[in-house]
């Protein structure tokens, strides 16, 4: 990708509309029904990860519910360009961190739908801490209630309407396994997200649905301005071994695979879209 110049938003968790250069988002391959009338939830899917997901299997065929905070615009273009692949889209804005939207987003697509095969939990934010001793109790509620609860809570609500063969795909991140000393709560909220997959894999595979994850590394995503000041956003993913930051449409394909009937005999298992750097799991 081009350099990217010094920017920084002053929000959570940020905007697509503002990151220049935009985010590549487009599926890099045509569709080939792997998803075909599969019913899809996906929690931060207005922008970032989450959009480059939600346009993937919308080419495959599924149908679409957008959930998201109040990025009320990135959220209209998702559905938007997904529509656009020739899908059913629809969002729903609200905070994955309380139970009540977490239910009424689960209802209101199956509702729309008819039921629910694949549920993405994705929703994050992160905070940059310099010490520990800078750490709020206010803060830490906050990142695990968005980063860890939230997907509690949609796996709670999703769980009786996934039928054998459904698939629940959860985002860590590469910081769960090589820590971040200016993300330790996100980290740790990370580190949970990866424990929470494998447990619930086991939980769940007498019923014949997977649960895994995906760990990306550097990515371009509105979450990267939107936490580090301008300077470190223009060094953005220079230190991985690729020696750059990686495209959500270069992450997206492993949660289609995961999502679908190739990965029929993984589950607890978790992919490293991170741009070469070795780590275990």
């Amino acid at each position: 990708m081009t350099d990217i110049p010094a920017q920084s938003q002053d929000r959570q968790p940020g905007e697509e509309t503002r990151m220049q250069p935009a985010p590549d988002f487009h599926p890099r391959h045509p569709g080939s029904g792997r998803l075909a009338g599969k019913s899809v939830i996906i929690t931060g899917g207005d922008s970032g990860i989450g959009r480059a997901v939600a346009i993937a299997m919308a080419r495959e065929g599924a149908r679409i519910a957008v959930a998201y905070k109040d990025e009320h615009r990135d959220a209209e273009d998702t559905v938007r360009l997904c529509e656009g692949e020739g899908a059913q889209a629809f969002a729903l804005a609200g905070d994955v961190g309380t139970e009540a939207f977490c239910a009424e987003a689960v209802a209101k697509t199956v509702d729309r739908y008819g039921g629910l095969d694949v549920l993405v939990n994705n929703a994050a934010e992160q905070h940059v801490v310099g010490d520990v001793g800078e750490l709020t109790l206010e803060q830490i509620d906050r990142t695990f209630r968005t980063n860890i609860y939230g997907y509690f809570l949609m796996t709670k609500h999703a769980r009786p309407h996934l039928k054998r063969g459904a698939a629940i795909i959860n985002t860590a991140s590469v910081t769960a396994y090589k820590g971040s000393p200016q993300l330790l709560d996100y980290s740790a909220t990370k580190g949970a997200i990866v424990a929470f997959t494998r447990s619930l894999s086991m939980a769940l595979a007498e019923h014949g649905i997977r649960a895994n994850a995906v760990a990306p590394g550097p990515i371009w995503t509105p979450l990267i301005p939107a936490s580090f000041d301008a300077e470190h956003v223009a060094n953005f993913g220079k230190d991985v071994p690729m020696g750059r930051p990686g495209q959500p449409n270069e992450v997206a394909p492993c949660f289609v695979f995961l999502a679908c009937e190739d990965s029929s005999y993984m589950s607890g298992q978790v992919l490293h879209p991170n741009g070469g750097t070795v780590v275990n799991g």
